[in-house]
């Protein structure tokens, strides 16, 4: 025997996943984590049983729910899976499956079409961050295609709009959680010399830990392949992430998929800042749009380590262009004119598709599903 549960399966930005809404899933986290390990076949490196990919951009799930909070259309849970771990993480943000949230919930009925556009505010309950999503409904209803182009993804898509609304200090206590643009820290580790580096530590919609690449004896244009098949370099890595993290007020973070941890050096393609991004074990392919928009925001921060690296026009509302691995992410960041240093707005551009919709099956031994 096996429980059907609804199931939509979307693409957001760059990443992919099950969408569900929040009553078709058990309402006890444990039996909750279960079901969703059991649909995307974790833990096994394939995801052979499930329909995750094999990777951690393709491992992750969205959780819809019509909002309680005033003036928020609809409630986001975003939960980040593992190919080879029987972990749930619901601590981290996600601005890429955040694209999908409000075509999922047009497709339900969560949220009614208003025009050629439709706009609702999206609440991520991971965090509390809320932001203003908008998506091309012409003829009543999702649209999906168009010509707008991201990289990482093929082909075009409509475009999809959002405004991220209060995103600094997502997980973290602040923008800066150590108090510091700039720290200077000595990791030390099993199988290496200890090594000192200056990083920023910043959370502004997603914890991250920004180096040079070439601290770590890297030069920050390396293939994906290549970084993940550094060994020595990830140990070094992980030993810093472990180590900063204390002073983040993260705690001990060594089951934990934050923060995340990124390299970078001078942009090569005619864009800010070039990045290589860990998640935080395995080079992201692209750049999370949560960890593009924290870049950004310590491109425009005076004493961060990206001064002297990024290039950087001036204006108070510039557009930081991020290199990564496949291409370039644009972040429109809004400066406060007394506080160049507060930021009042992060906009991108993403899109979404409609990949599936139907059942997913799980084992009734897991979850036997709702009485009838």
């Amino acid at each position: 025997m096996q429980t059907a549960i609804p199931c939509y399966f979307m693409r957001g930005g760059t990443s992919r996943g099950p969408f569900f809404l929040a009553s078709d899933l058990p309402t006890d986290v444990p039996t909750r984590d279960r079901v969703l390990l059991a649909v995307m076949g974790s833990p096994d490196k394939r995801q052979i049983d499930g329909l995750g990919g094999a990777n951690p951009l393709t491992s992750k799930v969205g959780i819809v729910s019509t909002s309680q909070t005033p003036g928020v259309a609809v409630d986001f849970l975003f939960a980040q899976l593992q190919p080879d771990k029987d972990t749930v993480d619901t601590t981290p943000n996600c601005g890429n499956m955040l694209a999908a949230v409000l075509p999922f919930a047009i497709e339900r009925g969560l949220v009614a079409v208003q025009g050629n556009t439709t706009t609702a505010r999206v609440l991520t309950l991971n965090t509390g961050m809320q932001c203003d999503v908008t998506v091309q409904t012409r003829g009543g209803r999702v649209n999906y295609a168009g010509d707008a182009r991201i990289d990482g993804v093929p082909g075009s898509s409509a475009p999809i709009t959002i405004n991220f609304l209060d995103t600094a200090g997502s997980v973290c206590a602040g923008l800066l959680p150590t108090g510091q643009v700039r720290d200077s820290i000595t990791v030390a580790g099993d199988g290496f010399a200890p090594f000192t580096l200056d990083v920023t530590c910043i959370d502004n919609g997603m914890p991250l830990v920004i180096f040079k690449a070439s601290d770590v004896g890297c030069t920050g244009y390396e293939g994906v392949t290549e970084l993940n098949a550094n060994d020595a370099l990830k140990r070094r890595i992980e030993a810093l992430r472990l180590q900063i993290s204390r002073h983040m007020g993260l705690g001990d973070v060594a089951n934990k998929n934050f923060p995340k941890m990124t390299l970078i050096a001078p942009p090569r393609s005619g864009g800010s800042i070039t990045t290589r991004s860990f998640i935080p074990h395995v080079c992201h392919d692209a750049i999370g749009v949560l960890a593009a928009v924290t870049v950004g925001t310590a491109c425009v921060l005076k004493g961060s380590v990206c001064e002297g690296v990024a290039v950087m026009g001036q204006g108070s509302d510039p557009t930081v262009s991020v290199e990564h691995p496949s291409g370039e992410f644009s972040v429109a960041l809004g400066l406060d004119p007394v506080n160049p240093q507060s930021i009042t707005k992060a906009a991108l551009l993403r899109s979404a598709r409609l990949i599936m919709r139907g059942e997913v099956m799980v084992p009734a031994n897991i979850w036997v599903g709702h009485p009838v």
